[in-house]
């Protein structure tokens, strides 16, 4: 009779829905999104992921096919509050991205010190965009291959920024990010603003540092001072 309560037991525990690591929000902001909010209490950094064009559209599971929710779904913990919206198609606005980071930390246990934010491809662009009309809103951003526009590059000199391509991109070419990083150098020689070029890297190749202990080093390190 033992065995048989332990079957049982197990049966039903088969059928218990499993914790969900991240959750879709819709009809809150401009964007849906994905969200992974620990309920720790603890304040979390805040990371915010923009997609590339391909990811475009209105079915959000198509956000998952790369980047940080892909890197969350292979087993990477990321000690953070993520965001991760969808743009249903044309260019990211940067003010329905400063909408996103005004929800999150409304509604989740977010560390006003640590906002950062990081995207791919049109991503990128949409990261440079964003940090170029807000910087006093960011801890530090990752641009990978992408661009930015260069009236923008006093703003950019203002944060830590990592500017990341491949050097065999021939979908965004490599002179979009040097491009922008030259101008924010030219702008402010010692802005804390790193440009990396993988000799070898494609367009799609890049994707990898998403997977990398490097990445979030990186942008974690960074704390904004209390003023």
């Amino acid at each position: 009779m033992r065995w048989i309560g332990i079957i049982v037991a197990l049966f039903f525990l088969s059928f218990q829905e499993k914790p969900k690591s991240i959750e879709a929000v819709r009809g809150k902001t401009s964007y849906p999104f994905w969200v992974q909010a620990p309920k720790n209490g603890e304040k979390l950094p805040l990371l915010l992921f923009l997609h590339g064009k391909s990811l475009s559209g209105t079915d959000l599971n198509r956000v998952k096919r790369y980047g940080v929710l892909r890197a969350i779904e292979r087993g990477r913990k990321i000690d953070a509050v993520v965001m991760a919206p969808q743009l249903a198609k044309g260019a990211w606005n940067p003010d329905k991205v400063l909408e996103l980071i005004k929800y999150a930390k409304e509604n989740y246990a977010v560390d006003a010190s640590r906002i950062y934010v990081c995207g791919m491809s049109l991503g990128g662009y949409g990261t440079l965009h964003f940090a170029g009309k807000y910087p006093k809103e960011l801890t530090a951003a990752v641009a990978i291959c992408g661009g930015g526009n260069m009236a923008d590059s006093f703003n950019l000199a203002q944060l830590p920024l990592w500017i990341i391509h491949g050097a065999k991109d021939f979908i965004v070419p490599l002179r979009e990010s040097t491009k922008i990083f030259e101008a924010i150098k030219s702008c402010m020689p010692d802005a804390d603003a790193t440009l990396t070029i993988e000799p070898k890297g494609n367009h799609g190749s890049v994707e990898r540092y998403f997977h990398q202990d490097v990445f979030y080093n990186w942008l974690f390190k960074y704390i904004k001072p209390n003023k």
